[in-house]
C-alpha cells in the first residue's frame, strides 16, 4: 500500500460476528474441486469429529470478546453426509458456548445426491434455516462431466423438497462456462433453476484451478467470447427474472440476501472451525485483525489436542488492500466510515489509489461513499493494482 500524507491510525471496532463449520467428507471427489474436501471411505466418524468440532471451537472462545454469532455456514464437503441428530449437536453445542442472535441466519450446504443421511426437514427442525444445494446443472451430460453424482431429476426434486421442508430461504448453485457448453445450454440452466423458485441463486463461471483433475487433463471450455456472452446475457435473463445481483456471483430476491456471505465481504470477522477451516478475528484493545487456520487433515485434526495449525497476523500495511479486496465483490456503494472501523486505517490513505481509479472511469466518489462504477465491476483487479 502507498499511503497519501494522512495516514492516522483509527480505532478497530469489533465488527458482526459469525462462524464456519467444515464437514470435509464427500461420496467422491469432483474433478474441478480445490476446496478441502476427501472421498468417503466407509463409515463416517461423525460422533468423533462433532466432538472435535465443539472441542475446537471452545478453544477459540477467548476470540468471541462478548459478542453473539449472528449467522453460521456449515460448508465442505457435503455437510448433508453427516445426520440430522449429529448437526442438532452441532447448533446446540454452538450455542450452549457462544449466544446465537434471535434472528440467527444458519446455512448448510447439500448435495440433490440420494446417498445422502437425512430428508430436508429432519436438518430444519435440527436447527437448520437455509439450504445451500449443488445443483451446478441441470444438464445429464454435464453433471456426468463435472463428476456429480445426481441426475436432472434428483436436483428438481430436492429444490421442490427444500421449498416444501419450511427452510426461510434455500440456494441454487449453478456453475456456467462448463465443458463444451453453448448458450442455448447455459441459458436453460437458469430457466430451469428459476422454474423452481427459489429465493437465493448463485451463478458462477468455472475455473481450473491448482490441484485438480481438471488442472492436469483439462476440458474443453467456451472460448472467451463465447463466456462473455453466456454471462452478459445470463445477467440479464436473471435481472428479468426478478433476481438482484448483489455481489459478483449472488443473485437474490428482494430481502433474501445471503447474510453469512454478507459479512465475508463486508470484512466482518468469523470463528472457522474444522478441518482447515479458516477464521478472521478483530482485536480492536491490541489494534491488531488475526487470521486464523485449522488443521487440514482430517486424521490430524480428529488426533490433535489444539486445532489451530496457524495464526497470522494482518499487517497493517496490508488492511487496506485486504478490506478491498472483499468489499469489491459487492455491488453497493462502500462506506468510508466502515473502512476506518473495519481497517484500523483513515479514509485518505486510499486517496491517491481511488483518485486513479476515477480518472480511468473506474468509481464515483460522494462525502460518504465510493461506488464502482460498471466499468469498475467489469475490471475489479485492475482497481486494486492501484492500491498494491
Amino acid at each position: 500500500m502507498s499511503p497519501t500524507a494522512v495516514t492516522t491510525a483509527m480505532k478497530l471496532e469489533l465488527p458482526p460476528l459469525s462462524l464456519y463449520i467444515h464437514i470435509p467428507w464427500c461420496v467422491q471427489k469432483c474433478p474441478y474441486c480445490d476446496f478441502n474436501s476427501h472421498g468417503q471411505n466407509g463409515e463416517l466418524p461423525q460422533e468423533a469429529y462433532v466432538d472435535a468440532l465443539l472441542e475446537d471451537l471452545r478453544q477459540d472462545l477467548h476470540l468471541v470478546q462478548g459478542r453473539q454469532i449472528h449467522t453460521i455456514f456449515i460448508g465442505g464437503g457435503t455437510p448433508s453426509l453427516f445426520d440430522a441428530l449429529q448437526i442438532k449437536r452441532i447448533l446446540d453445542g454452538a450455542n450452549s458456548l457462544i449466544p446465537f442472535s434471535d434472528n440467527i441466519e444458519i446455512t448448510m450446504e447439500a448435495n440433490p445426491g440420494t446417498l445422502e443421511h437425512d430428508d430436508f426437514s429432519a436438518y430444519r427442525a435440527a436447527g437448520v434455516t437455509r439450504l445451500s444445494i449443488g445443483v451446478q446443472s441441470f444438464s445429464k451430460d454435464k453433471l456426468n462431466l463435472l463428476g456429480r453424482i445426481h441426475d436432472q431429476n434428483e436436483a428438481q426434486v430436492a429444490a421442490q423438497k427444500a421449498s416444501q421442508a419450511g427452510y426461510l430461504s434455500f440456494n441454487l448453485d449453478l456453475m456456467h462456462g462448463l465443458p463444451n457448453q453453448s448458450f442455448a445450454e447455459a441459458m436453460a440452466d437458469i430457466d430451469t433453476a428459476a422454474a423452481l423458485n427459489p429465493p437465493h441463486l448463485s451463478w458462477y463461471q468455472l475455473t481450473i484451478e491448482p490441484n485438480t483433475l481438471f488442472h492436469s487433463k483439462p476440458p474443453q471450455l467456451p472460448d472467451d467470447e463465447a463466456l462473455w456472452h453466456i454471462y452478459e446475457q445470463g445477467q440479464q435473463k436473471l435481472a428479468a427474472l426478478g433476481y438482484e445481483q448483489y455481489e459478483i456471483s449472488a443473485y437474490a430476491k428482494p430481502g433474501y440476501q445471503c447474510k453469512h456471505n454478507l459479512n465475508y465481504w463486508q470484512f466482518g470477522d468469523y470463528l472457522g472451525i474444522g478441518c482447515g477451516a479458516h477464521g478472521k478475528v478483530t482485536l480492536p484493545e491490541e489494534n491488531r485483525i488475526i487470521r486464523t487456520v485449522k488443521i487440514k487433515h482430517p486424521k490430524g485434526y480428529l488426533s490433535a489436542s489444539n486445532y489451530t495449525f496457524e495464526s497470522i497476523e494482518v499487517a497493517e500495511e496490508d488492511r487496506a488492500l485486504e478490506y478491498l479486496m472483499n468489499r469489491l465483490r459487492l455491488m453497493t456503494p462502500i462506506p468510508k466510515q466502515e473502512f476506518e472501523l473495519r481497517t484500523g486505517q483513515h479514509r485518505d490513505t486510499l486517496t491517491e489509489g481511488m483518485e486513479k481509479a476515477k480518472q480511468r472511469g473506474l468509481l464515483t466518489e460522494s462525502a460518504e461513499h465510493w461506488q464502482l462504477t460498471s466499468k469498475g465491476h467489469m475490471f475489479v483487479n485492475d482497481l486494486l493494482t492501484q492500491f498494491c
